[in-house]
């Protein structure tokens, strides 16, 4: 019987390192498309049962379409996650090559779940909703340095904060009209939308940013997400339940949605009051709002509901 070959990708701008387990050998290939080429190649012919490479903010969508694409079972993973099992099986040293050899460690003992490949429509939505974000990030810190400039530069920043403002209307535009073109995402947005505190940047981050949202469980999407309380117990001690990890993007967009639902949608108003009301942090709430939310738009899109006020 064949043994079970799990491959390592270190994705560099330039390059990408590639290594196997268990037979150990690693090779080396360009990051453009003869490289990439070459690699879809090599790995269907070795078959292996999980290619794992970190998501390194958009040097791996090349790689990570061509193998997606041949139905090679590839998954990004967690930086982060990665680094902290590499300090468990103690690699505390960091190559390129060395980093390929983790990855291809971590397939092969962590065996992270193969998520659907966001078709190419789905990147370039979550890219608008990404160039969104940096906007308003650029616009908010000119406003800032406004406020204390010196006349020689206050002209020149007014400026740039008007031309900030006018693109970021041209990224809302391009926004509606890339989800309304598409039937799918249109039904979608449309039962989104339909729930209180849900409005057009919070729906377009969803779809972007979290395709699965109505096909896993509550619990599943959850912990995608980053808003299953975890365990911080040892022995007798009995810690506070955090949340931690996940798509910190849709963390941020459910917070925006908790936080105009708490006041508006009857639902998280009640759990967000009746939190506060036992004692609970005003923060903790709007966290168990966020979870709640979460919950609510994952049912709604499972079963294509739309929202459904109570009855009085």
């Amino acid at each position: 019987m064949a043994a079970e070959v799990f491959v390592g990708i270190d994705v560099a701008r330039a390059s990408l390192e590639i290594a196997t387990r268990p037979s150990g050998d690693r090779w080396q290939v360009g990051n453009d498309t003869t490289g990439i080429s070459a690699l879809v190649a090599q790995l269907r012919a070795v078959k292996p049962v999980l290619i794992v490479l970190e998501a390194t903010g958009g040097l791996e969508m090349a790689v990570l379409a061509a193998l997606g694409s041949v139905g090679l079972p590839v998954v990004a993973v967690n930086p982060r996650q990665v680094r902290d099992f590499a300090k468990a099986v103690g690699k505390l040293a960091k190559t390129d090559a060395l980093d390929a050899q983790v990855l291809a460690h971590f397939a092969e003992a962590v065996r992270p779940v193969v998520r659907p490949l966001p078709d190419a429509a789905t990147q370039e939505l979550s890219a608008l909703v990404t160039r969104r974000r940096q906007l308003v990030e650029m616009l908010t810190a000119e406003e800032n340095r406004r406020k204390t400039a010196l006349s020689a530069i206050r002209g020149d920043i007014q400026e740039h904060i008007a031309w900030l403002r006018k693109r970021l209307h041209g990224v809302d535009r391009e926004l509606s009209q890339a989800i309304r073109s598409s039937s799918l995402w249109r039904e979608q947005e449309d039962v989104l939308r339909s729930v209180p505190g849900i409005g057009p940047v919070v729906s377009a981050t969803l779809l972007a940013d979290l395709p699965e949202l109505g096909t896993l469980g509550r619990k599943q999407i959850a912990a995608l997400v980053g808003l299953a309380p975890l365990n911080r117990d040892s022995g007798t001690l009995r810690g506070k339940r955090t949340i931690w990890g996940g798509r910190a993007t849709v963390r941020a967009a459910l917070y925006m949605g908790a936080l105009v639902g708490s006041r508006y949608n009857p639902v998280l108003r009640a759990v967000y009051t009746r939190l506060v009301a036992a004692g609970k942090t005003k923060k903790l709430a709007l966290t168990a709002c966020m979870h709640k939310l979460l919950t609510i738009l994952n049912a709604m899109l499972k079963y294509r509901t739309t929202w459904a006020p109570a009855t009085p």
